[in-house]
């Protein structure tokens, strides 16, 4: 019985078309996408990933952490050369004009620094005086070329298309060709990363990364009405809102977990259905029959019953014929 029960179940209800059909009829997705687009429901789903999110923040320690920088990822980011990596990526931010904001703030901070500093600016130029010159000609000349400085400094900041600027786009692209094709460039990259990977301080450091970052975020997440909780409750309910709305994304993402549940059911059926033969095998005869009965329930009684009453019709029929046939 055990065997036939496993074989039942194996080839009605644990097959790949069963399961796929089963799934694809269930709308799991679009029901998933209903649900998760109420704001309510996507705050839910946030403050119950919470508590699981906090404790894996907080299980990660500085010992585990610098083990795995210094044993793990340090001597596989040695071996692997980040110079045209370096390279492709310096080439797409300065075709893209990423590093313009970056120049903007440092020319910014330059015209400041040089407004509120005069004194410096002054003794920086004056250090370069010669010695024979008089006092006060250093002084008129230093005065000079302070408020040069300070004129250029803020044209650098006002014109997008200063030669500084346009200059330091030119070094990006010469800096990004060389990591890509100079041998010369790539090799004093790959040995700056290496000197860089090799200090001591390596593991302390990013593990002191970590920590502050670990610390924002848990901050960020205990407050219920903060931005991140607030973004990642709009992000699970427009995932939602997409699921519900998107057919053609829901589909796709509808066959790739039915397939995955094929193959699930494929590798680990067996495994499954086995433990039904394993488990009616080790009942006994009357332990069989009372469970049998216990889910059965009255059915199992109005089938014995039955099966009385129409052997006892029946037998009193045969009884009857046979009384009057003749002998």
């Amino acid at each position: 019985m055990a065997e036939s029960l496993e074989e039942f179940v194996s080839q009605n209800f644990l097959t790949p078309q069963t399961l796929r059909e089963r799934y694809l009829d269930a709308e799991v997705l679009l029901r998933v996408g209903h649900w998760l687009s109420k704001p309510e429901h996507a705050e839910r789903v946030i403050t119950e990933a919470l508590p699981m999110v906090q404790r894996g923040l907080r299980s990660v320690d500085e010992e585990v952490l610098t083990e795995f920088v210094d044993q793990t990822l340090t001597p596989r980011l040695k071996q692997e050369p980040i110079s045209p990596l370096a390279g492709h990526l310096l080439e797409a931010i300065e075709r893209d004009g990423a590093h313009h904001g970056l120049v903007d703030i440092a020319a910014n901070e330059l015209h400041s620094w040089m407004v509120s500093h005069p004194g410096e600016v002054a003794a920086i130029i004056g250090s370069r005086a010669p010695w024979w010159s008089p006092q006060w000609v250093d002084a008129k000349v230093t005065g000079r070329i302070t408020g040069e400085l300070v004129a250029w400094a803020e044209q650098v900041r006002d014109q997008p298309h200063h030669q500084v600027r346009l200059a330091i786009d030119s070094y990006l692209r010469d800096l990004a060709h060389g990591l890509q094709n100079d041998p010369v460039t790539m090799a004093k990259a790959e040995d700056l990363k290496v000197a860089v990977l090799s200090h001591p301080q390596v593991g302390s450091t990013v593990f002191a990364l970590w920590e502050a970052t670990r610390e924002a975020v848990l901050e960020a997440l205990d407050d219920a009405q903060g931005q991140l909780r607030t973004r990642l409750n709009d992000e699970v309910s427009g995932l939602g809102a997409k699921l519900r709305e998107d057919e053609a994304l829901r589909s796709r993402l509808d066959s790739w977990i039915a397939d995955l549940v094929v193959a699930g059911v494929d590798r680990y059926g067996a495994e499954v259905t086995s433990v039904i033969t394993s488990t009616i095998r080790a009942w006994d005869g009357k332990l069989a029959a009372d469970r049998i009965e216990l889910h059965v329930g009255r059915d199992l009684q109005f089938i014995r019953i039955n099966g009385t009453v129409v052997g006892a019709l029946v037998g009193l029929v045969i009884h009857a014929i046979s009384q009057l046939l003749p002998g």
